[in-house]
């Protein structure tokens, strides 16, 4: 059976919904539905996709849903509203931040994003549901298959898979991308945004930009082969020359 993979969802349910169809159609409905993660931010609907994601699991589907970054901006927030994430560079806080995404997020749960800072932090407490806060909480950080190992953002080359720390698999970028080292299982994962689905070799980055207007990437993974998922089917990914540091 193949692993199916889907990339950085940032609220477009559409978009997730239609990356569903196309596994679907390939594998069926009970097909094994990995995602890297970034499930909210920048885009429509971060609420739906919650609700949507939840649901399916509640119901059995399988599907295993891995921590992005983005995932802890949310309940962070509502939970300790000072806190700023130490992986960003800026060292701004969410809701300041002029590209992170928390208006629309805020906004898909119904949370006026003009108030005031500390009516804005009353008003979200209040709107978002504690079930929510709960699920992008507890997020596991990867998803390790015997196809390939699922995680948002990569992994620290050399470094035991028990050994990653979490703003590793969250964050990172140098270090990995340009690694040609061989982390043993095929590493699945998102964070970073390309023009569509990239197979590496040792890595398969599969964040195809949908928070920035491009279609949202859903591959299928089988021993030795990888495919992105297109309407009109499959199309082979080969491994391509790793890029420059």
């Amino acid at each position: 059976m193949p692993l199916y993979v889907i990339g950085d969802v940032h609220g477009h349910l559409d978009k997730l919904k239609a990356a569903h169809e196309r596994i679907f159609r390939d594998g069926g409905r009970d097909a094994v539905i990995a995602h890297v993660g970034d499930l909210i931010d920048r885009g429509p609907d971060s609420r739906g996709v919650v609700d949507y994601l939840m649901t399916g699991q509640s119901q059995g589907r399988p599907w295993i849903v891995t921590r992005g970054n983005h995932d802890r901006f949310l309940p962070q927030y509502l939970l300790q509203p000072e806190w700023v994430d130490p992986g960003l560079s800026s060292r701004e806080h969410w809701t300041l931040h002029s590209s992170l995404g928390a208006p629309e997020t805020l906004r898909s749960y119904g949370v006026d994003t003009t108030l005031p800072p500390q009516r804005l932090l009353a008003e979200a407490r209040r709107a978002v549901p504690a079930d929510h806060i709960a699920y992008l909480a507890s997020l596991p950080l990867y998803f390790l298959h015997p196809l390939a190992l699922v995680v948002h953002a990569g992994v620290r080359p050399g470094v035991d898979l028990c050994d990653q720390t979490e703003e590793d698999l969250v964050w990172i970028r140098q270090g990995f991308l340009n690694s040609a080292h061989d982390h043993g299982p095929l590493v699945v994962h998102g964070h970073t945004a390309i023009q569509t689905a990239t197979h590496y070799g040792n890595r398969l980055n599969v964040d195809g930009g949908a928070a920035y207007g491009r279609p949202l990437c859903a591959v299928a993974i089988e021993a030795g082969a990888v495919y992105l998922l297109t309407d009109d089917g499959r199309t082979s990914l080969e491994p391509e020359t790793m890029p420059c540091a």
